[in-house]
């Protein structure tokens, strides 16, 4: 994690998160090489003195925004997002949707990470270059890509105990894999602009991928 100063007051808990925004900001208007601490400490309307209290340069905040970013793309779902992926599942009563089949909740997952990612895109777009030449931000960055590695690998492996998908998959390598496509596809389409798709179609596109890699049950195409 990046070392910087932890705020010990309210205050200086806003104060940090008004620099990190600014930052972000920043960076996402300039990149990272042509943005300057003055131009944070400007946006932020605070001085060159809070920003040094907190960070000790344009790297070391870069860092800060970037495993803020990380940790946001893996966090749960929050309520808002739950309310989405159930929005029009009730039944007519009412009541709560039956549960998921495993290619409904894959295609939630999918769903839910590459709709995080298109509201950050810019951002993860400079991260994406950061992470080419420093370790720091690369770090976070694979820490993102472990967590999602790790919690396919369980998955795949409860899915081949139930007898619901291959054996023959070796569930690491399958992970790495099918995570691999889903970012790498989040990349391309949002950062480097292969196409104009829809939200909702890329994702059913890589669930389909994926489900099919994993020898599960995919649904017809509406």
């Amino acid at each position: 994690m990046t070392d910087t100063v932890t705020p010990r007051s309210a205050k200086g808990v806003r104060t940090r998160a008004r620099l990190l925004d600014a930052a972000r900001e920043v960076f996402e208007a300039l990149g990272f090489l042509e943005a300057r601490v003055s131009d944070i400490v400007e946006r932020a309307g605070l001085s060159h003195g809070s920003f040094y209290h907190y960070f000790d340069s344009k790297e070391q905040v870069f860092r800060a925004v970037a495993e803020t970013l990380e940790a946001q793309l893996t966090a749960p779902a929050d309520e808002q997002e739950r309310e989405r992926e159930r929005d029009g599942d009730e039944g007519g009563d009412g009541t709560a949707p039956a549960p998921a089949s495993e290619y409904a909740r894959i295609l939630a997952a999918n769903r839910l990470y590459l709709e995080r990612y298109r509201a950050h895109a810019r951002i993860m777009g400079v991260i994406e270059e950061v992470s080419r030449y420093d370790d720091h931000v690369n770090q976070a960055r694979m820490r993102r890509q472990k967590h999602f590695a790790d919690r396919a690998e369980r998955a795949i492996r409860r899915l081949q105990d139930a007898g619901e998908a291959d054996p023959a998959v070796d569930p690491g390598i399958a992970a790495l894999a099918l995570g691999s496509m889903v970012a790498r596809t989040a990349e391309l389409w949002l950062v480097e602009g292969w196409a104009d798709y829809d939200l909702d179609v890329v994702a059913e596109q890589v669930t389909r991928l994926w489900a099919g890699a994993l020898g599960l049950p995919v649904p017809p195409r509406s």
